[in-house]
């Protein structure tokens, strides 16, 4: 399992790289793992502002579907359409090809609301 130090992570299994006022978004190792193999990611919600914690999208596995959480708030501005063709990219590489969206946060402050990777790693192991 592994949990990047350079990323902040929330209690629903989002990750979060941030550069300037954007904010990348995808799901964990430890989330993918859980949910087996990804064979679907919808996400409709481009050029929307969205609160913290709203649904920006869902996830499916081959046995379940997840809804993802918007980890800040802000405007999604990207979504990775690479994975309209090839979403098994979640599952080999979740913290590099397999993000997900973009964010141009709103709040920038809500970072400090969001856990570092010993925090998460914590959280993963109850």
């Amino acid at each position: 399992m592994e949990f990047p130090s350079d990323l902040k992570y929330t209690k629903e299994h989002e990750w979060v790289r941030v550069d300037g006022d954007i904010a990348t978004v995808g799901i964990t190792d430890f989330a993918q793992s859980e949910l087996g193999d990804i064979v679907y990611v919808e996400v409709e919600t481009v050029d929307e502002d969205l609160e913290k914690d709203a649904i920006f999208g869902t996830v499916e596995a081959v046995k379940t579907t997840s809804d993802l959480y918007m980890p800040l708030s802000g405007t999604v501005i990207e979504f990775n359409e690479s994975l309209e063709q090839e979403p098994e990219k979640v599952n080999e590489s979740a913290y590099e090809d397999g993000w997900m969206i973009k964010i141009r946060m709103s709040n920038p402050a809500e970072l400090e609301d969001l856990m570092d990777a010993a925090a998460y790693e914590a959280e993963t192991a109850n």
